[in-house]
């Protein structure tokens, strides 16, 4: 059976991209190809893909501004498929738009699990009926019409700043959230002092989040990229 989702795979090195390809092939995706970024941009705006497996290093346009130009009018989530492997590569990337990075080169099995995991935030962004809804991953659970926070339905007590934190963390649930992104977004600056206040207060909020059931932390550190809420299987 065929899965539902469309990808995109963006990759102007044939042998790269017959390896992807082949891979989803065998485990029954649906996809389309482009081997540069102007084909990509043409592809996404006629073929509207879910998914866009995206290398930067394409030979007419740089990735980054594949990215960009995408994310002006499109949601689909990109995930980065890349030989440059430096944290600010990665920064630059995720900032621009993109959900995910994988550094060439990399496991078919890992691309597999970032494909799954992409597929289930997609389906969790369209069960989600509307922004009032209550907001359930694993033991937490935000009611944004009261601004209430439970974890184990205990209600737990959160300052302006790690409301604010918690809230733009599980919006975008299971992304990689950047600090110079978050910062923009709680702070409205990118002060070195800044990245200071987050790691402070991001520290307070993961303690509160602890709970004495679950072994991994809900919110999870890349270290000098960002954060990321991590989606808990519903049991």
């Amino acid at each position: 059976m065929t899965n539902e989702m469309m990808i995109l795979v963006v990759e102007d090195d044939r042998s790269v991209s017959s390896l992807i390809t082949t891979t989803l092939k065998i485990n029954n995706y649906a996809y389309i190809t482009a081997s540069t970024g102007s084909e990509a941009i043409s592809l996404c705006a006629s073929r509207k893909p879910d998914l866009i497996l995206l290398d930067l290093g394409l030979p007419d346009i740089d990735g980054i501004e594949v990215i960009r130009t995408i994310r002006a009018w499109s949601s689909a989530v990109i995930i980065i498929i890349s030989a440059r492997g430096e944290d600010s590569d990665k920064i630059t990337a995720l900032d621009s738009g993109a959900d995910d990075y994988l550094t060439k080169p990399f496991s078919i099995d890992e691309l597999l699990a970032r494909i799954r995991a992409a597929g289930r935030r997609m389906q969790y962004i369209s069960s989600r009926k509307e922004e009032n809804a209550v907001f359930i991953n694993g033991e937490l659970s935000i009611d944004y019409a009261a601004n209430i926070v439970r974890i184990n339905d205990q209600e737990i007590h959160l300052t302006s700043i790690e409301y604010k934190l918690l809230t733009l963390l599980a919006r975008n649930v299971g992304k990689v959230l950047t600090h110079s992104y978050i910062i923009d977004h709680i702070w409205g600056s990118r002060m070195d002092s800044d990245i200071i206040s987050l790691r402070v207060y991001m520290t307070a909020l993961r303690k509160k989040l602890k709970t004495d059931t679950e072994t991994e932390d809900l919110i999870r550190t890349h270290i000098g990229i960002g954060y990321q809420m991590v989606r808990r299987e519903i049991s």
